[in-house]
């Protein structure tokens, strides 16, 4: 009985992973942020996370802090920019930085409903330079505060709930987005887990 609900749950979840939405953590040291951001990826359907490390080495993840979501969300390792943004473009994505900038738009003026990759900087110095002219956007999230910049976990979490609200409102999250025999490969490897 355990199993036959076990099995149900994770054909559920996996019928709602939007392989068309991505989040690039650029040199996220804090491995309190990443367990987050893993977190609100595995909540909003993110199927895998691009892992964007050029300066700072990938911290160490916690199974405890980052509450298992590491386990249900894959990742890419990338060591450059270029590197990732090829692979990204090459598979269909559009690539927002998120940033401050005189050229970001807000974040609630985009269809997020688009074939999407997010990328987040570190936390001290921000998507870098190169991160933000490559990619093909750059957005925001409206602040009202005198403050004006988030924890990029909370970021990150406002930016995928935003596009969570427009998929479900489009209905992309009522039927899979993965052909038969890849539904099928992703539930033989998460009954592995």
């Amino acid at each position: 009985m355990a199993s036959e609900r076990r099995l149900a749950r994770l054909e559920t979840v996996l019928r709602h992973r939007q392989p068309d939405l991505t989040v690039v953590m650029e040199n996220i040291h804090d491995p309190h942020n990443v367990s987050a951001m893993l977190r609100s990826c595995d909540a909003a359907g993110v199927l895998e996370a691009q892992l964007l490390y050029n300066i700072d080495a990938f911290p160490k993840i916690g199974k405890k802090s980052s509450a298992s979501a590491g386990k249900w969300v894959e990742r890419r390792k990338f060591k450059s920019v270029s590197d990732c943004y090829e692979k990204l473009h090459s598979e269909g994505f559009l690539i927002y930085a998120t940033r401050l900038d005189d050229r970001a738009k807000s974040l609630y003026d985009l269809d997020l409903t688009r074939k999407v990759a997010f990328v987040f900087g570190n936390e001290h110095r921000g998507v870098s330079d190169e991160a933000a002219q490559e990619a093909d956007g750059i957005i925001q999230i409206p602040m009202l505060g005198m403050i004006q910049s988030l924890n990029v976990s909370v970021a990150c979490a406002i930016v995928l709930f935003e596009t969570l609200r427009q998929r479900l409102k489009k209905g992309d999250y009522a039927a899979t987005k993965f052909p038969a025999p890849e539904f099928e490969r992703l539930l033989e490897q998460w009954k592995k887990k």
